[in-house]
């Protein structure tokens, strides 16, 4: 299986409704509210669900953990009274997410595509002068602390996709585990 963001040799993030990885049917569900505070917390209460096996439990953690929050920071606006929705999978060979907030939407997906582009292309060349121009991306509601990177280290993990519906405010996502062998 290829990765879904894969685009003429780059990672990028698609919009596709359609993809196969907004398919909820089997999937664990919970429903939270937009309470930054408690955000570790429910990334612990999908990830328990993960079967022992999976040995980048640590980084399955923290991908879950930036992923809830943009949830809650920039689709929902931090408001308590907004949902973030997140239905999950766990298996020892993969790990399938689907996270939606009640916003707007990622409005600026096409030029953080683009950055993404240039970004990638400055690192191809070993272009570390122009890469400067490209290390944290900024919309209009961005604030000092937003720069894009977990959406870069989104598409680098999420090897199996990383793709938006067409609102923009739900995003499907897939991991796949090596399979181990016995013994290892």
């Amino acid at each position: 299986m290829k990765n879904e963001n894969l685009v003429e040799g780059v990672l990028e993030i698609r919009v596709d409704e359609n993809s196969p990885l907004f398919d909820r049917a089997g999937m664990l569900h919970k429903e939270f509210p937009s309470d930054f505070r408690q955000i570790r917390y429910f990334t612990l209460l999908i990830v328990q669900s993960a079967p022992p096996e999976i040995k980048e439990i640590n980084l399955l953690e923290q991908q879950i953990s930036e992923v809830i929050k943009n949830a809650v920071k920039h689709g929902n606006r931090s408001n308590p009274e907004k949902k973030v929705m997140v239905w999950y999978e766990f298996s020892p060979e993969h790990a399938h997410l689907i996270v939606e907030d009640e916003g707007q939407g990622f409005k600026d997906l096409e030029k953080w595509n683009a950055f993404n582009r240039n970004r990638q292309s400055c690192l191809d060349k070993q272009d570390y002068e122009s890469l400067s121009e490209y290390v944290s991306f900024r919309s209009a509601t961005s604030d000092d602390n937003d720069g894009g990177n977990a959406l870069f280290a989104a598409l680098e993990y999420w090897d199996g996709g990383f793709i938006f519906n067409q609102k923009r405010n739900s995003v499907a996502m897939l991991k796949r585990f090596p399979k181990r062998r016995h013994g290892a």
